[in-house]
């Protein structure tokens, strides 16, 4: 039997970078400089107050680093967009992505019971990590 935390160091899967630059798309990682793609990544979002959210976003990723990354002026337009009319009161409260599900559980989200069996399935990201786009002129 391993200990309390083996469960969740078990389930962490993917670093994320929420990209704040609106002139920076980040094509290359920003890690190894290899050419990100585009993939969807059903996104689990925690809002102010306790309202977990699912969101089956199209991000940049690096394959070889398992970097997830989005632009977060996308992001909060599409949960602005999700809440204006059936909960208004929660559109632009604080935020954190905390990790990603499984596709077939996306799919089968109407299924689940409750927000708590939505966090006892997703998998936390590894690292949440911060970077600054490289200025062209000194590419």
């Amino acid at each position: 039997m391993g200990a309390p935390d083996s469960k969740i160091s078990s389930r962490k899967k993917h670093y994320f970078f929420l990209n704040p630059y609106e002139d920076a798309a980040f094509t290359k990682c920003p890690k190894c400089d290899r050419k990100t793609m585009v993939r969807k990544f059903p996104l689990v979002i925690h809002i102010e107050p306790r309202q977990i959210f699912l969101l089956n976003k199209k991000c940049r990723y690096c394959a070889k680093c398992d970097l997830i990354i989005t632009r977060k002026s996308e992001l909060e337009s599409l949960m602005a967009t999700a809440f204006e009319n059936n909960r208004p009161d929660i559109v632009g409260n604080d935020y954190l992505i905390i990790g990603t599900l499984e596709k077939h559980h996306w799919r089968q989200r109407e299924n689940l019971a409750n927000d708590s069996e939505i966090i006892e399935l997703m998998h936390v990201f590894k690292n949440v990590l911060k970077f600054k786009p490289v200025p062209v002129w000194t590419m």
